[in-house]
């Protein structure tokens, strides 16, 4: 029985070693306006960049205690806000963004890629996917209506 436990430990941790970090390839290129844009089909005849990096959008939700540390974060106005950590291509934190304008849920969003503070937080927070969200005392990585409604509105 012991060996038995081990040995499916050991195939859970080969499989999440061995499974890459992104399920697809990312792709920036600019349009004939100067616009950028972010997506995994391209227009053809376009300059494509191959985005390639460690972020990627949370798989499962798991939602966790948070304390507030100036060090760590910038300062929220109020201690129950919303503060979402995203990417302009992510579409789960389009999903969440989309929830929380449906419940008419206050939020301040940031862009990780777009801004070089919101990068620093995010690094800070020690995070690994999009969207890293922060409900007053607890931290939510990835996204589920479900989940997100239990703790805001426990919280207000």
């Amino acid at each position: 029985m012991r060996h038995r436990s081990f040995f499916v430990t050991g195939l859970m941790l080969l499989s999440m070693i061995s499974s890459p970090v992104t399920q697809g390839e990312l792709y920036k290129w600019v349009d004939e306006n100067g616009k950028i844009h972010y997506g995994d089909s391209p227009p053809e005849n376009v300059k494509l960049k191959k985005i390639t990096g460690e972020v990627s959008s949370y798989s499962s939700v798991s939602v966790e205690p948070f304390v507030f540390d100036p060090n760590l974060i910038t300062k929220r106005s109020k201690p129950k806000s919303v503060v979402m950590y995203s990417t302009s291509w992510c579409g789960v934190c389009k999903k969440a963004a989309r929830h929380f304008r449906q419940k008419k849920i206050p939020f301040t969003e940031y862009d990780i890629e777009k801004s070089a503070r919101a990068a620093k937080e995010y690094r800070r927070l020690n995070a690994r996917g999009v969207p890293v969200i922060l409900i007053g005392d607890q931290r939510m990585n990835g996204f589920s209506a479900k989940d997100f409604d239990r703790i805001y509105y426990s919280k207000t």
